[in-house]
């Protein structure tokens, strides 16, 4: 569970850069929205799934509630979640 986990935190994490620093630039200034449309839904599935993944990952690697809320608000903020792969994740 931790490999499938660490996937999609990284797949999560390059596609919520992707997203503001690419595709989003390009709808606000290029005018072309359709890149924000072709990324914008995986990565909202991405995003669902790293949630889920971290909440059955608490349980397994018996994180407090501090390292869990840390590993949620990653998910949020731009590379985040490799900071959370390296310090959580990786053996």
């Amino acid at each position: 569970m931790i490999k499938t986990f660490r996937l999609i935190s990284v797949l999560e994490g390059l596609s919520y850069i992707l997203l503001l620093f690419f595709a989003v630039p390009m709808k606000y200034f290029g005018g072309n929205e359709i890149f924000v449309k072709a990324l914008g839904m995986p990565h909202g599935i991405l995003f669902i799934g790293y949630i889920i993944l971290a909440i059955m990952i608490k349980y397994e690697l018996e994180w407090k509630s501090k390292i869990f809320l840390t590993v949620l608000l990653a998910s949020i903020i731009p590379f985040g979640t490799f900071y959370i792969d390296k310090k959580y994740l990786r053996n």
